[in-house]
């Protein structure tokens, strides 16, 4: 079975690929800090919100770049948004604690 794909799908796998490679470093450097104070709360879940709707217009329109790019992107978001919580969440218990 060849593995045979149109320019536009390549471009399109590219994107994808780069787009969603983009954001490692950020849940690399948060996983690492063990902060997120600098990324922002309405940054995270508008575009989280977004990929999602990527993730749905790829399924509607049989777009796989798309939809899977955006699934991995939704994914790295919320974990990145998941570790701003808890990391937030730590800080304020541990001040909490030593007043």
């Amino acid at each position: 079975m060849p593995f045979d794909l149109s320019s536009s799908e390549l471009f399109g796998f590219a994107a994808a690929t780069l787009s969603t490679i983009a954001f490692l470093p950020q849940v690399i450097k948060t996983w690492k800090t063990q902060s997120a104070k600098d990324v922002s709360y309405a940054l995270l879940l508008t575009f989280s919100t977004g990929c999602l709707c990527w993730v749905i217009y790829g399924y509607q329109v049989e777009a796989k770049p798309v939809m899977i790019a955006n699934a991995f992107t939704l994914t790295l978001n919320l974990a990145i948004l998941a570790m701003k919580f808890s990391f937030e969440k730590e800080v304020k218990t541990t001040f909490q604690g030593n007043q």
